[in-house]
């Protein structure tokens, strides 16, 4: 029980940081709720072993229209916001890839001229098996490692799960699997490596780090999305501890 409230302690400590910014951390994770690129700024050269990043790929996924695309399975509500409405900009890019040794990006083929020397034979195919509608079939993400493509097939569509006995369940419209993050870190990265998140979004990757033993920093800047991770990331290591 002594080991469950120490454990419990680091689950639930919320502080603030010198700026004011709000900051859960357990253990090797750290999620903050604030501007990713303001703070990207203050970190040295080569900070972090690797960026893993899914930023607005600036294509209206953020919208109503994404919850009536669907013929293959019901899609959620998740409301309206804007935050898709553009991609990040080239200066967000620029940091991105100074304070990080390697970066793996998602959607980067939506937004391939903002990224500095994105010339690169290594790239991640995520075979999203959602069959008809006018989602794409798979979705990109830039790697700057000197390897092959890779291509891995996970279904995740609306209800429709690679695991449908063990679903997620779906905080964020751009919500990426949990088993999507343990396939990457387990191929790119090793034990202890310090990993970048600048679009937390539904905390999929911190969970993947948290069971993996990797250490990462995340950053989101809007508040609903920020909590909502932070809950179900919460919830998910506190499964772990009560078994």
């Amino acid at each position: 029980m002594e080991k469950l409230g120490k454990e419990l302690e680091f689950i639930s400590r919320i502080k603030r940081d010198g700026s004011g910014t709000k900051m859960v951390k357990k253990k090797l994770i750290e999620l903050i709720h604030g501007d990713s690129l303001q703070a990207l700024k203050g970190y040295a050269d080569n900070h972090f072993d690797i960026a893993i990043v899914d930023p607005p790929y600036g294509i209206g996924e953020s919208s109503n229209d994404n919850k009536i695309r669907s013929k293959l399975g019901k899609s959620k509500d998740y409301g309206c916001k804007n935050w898709d409405d553009n991609a990040p900009e080239k200066e967000y890019f620029i940091e991105l890839k100074r304070v990080s040794k390697n970066q793996i990006i998602w959607g980067a083929n939506h937004f391939i001229e903002n990224i500095p020397s994105a010339n690169s034979s290594c790239w991640i195919v995520w075979n999203k098996e959602n069959g008809e509608n006018d989602f794409a079939d798979c979705e990109l993400a830039y790697c700057s490692f000197k390897s092959a493509v890779r291509k891995i097939d996970l279904r995740w569509h609306g209800m429709l799960q690679h695991d449908m006995k063990n679903k997620e369940f779906r905080i964020h419209p751009t919500q990426k699997p949990v088993a999507l993050y343990k396939w990457i870190l387990d191929r790119y990265t090793s034990e202890g490596d310090l990993i970048l998140d600048t679009h937390l979004g539904s905390g999929s990757i911190a969970i993947a780090c948290h069971y993996m033993k990797r250490k990462l920093i995340g950053y989101e800047i809007d508040k609903e999305y920020y909590d909502a991770a932070c809950k179900r990331f919460k919830e998910q290591t506190m499964q772990q501890v009560l078994w």
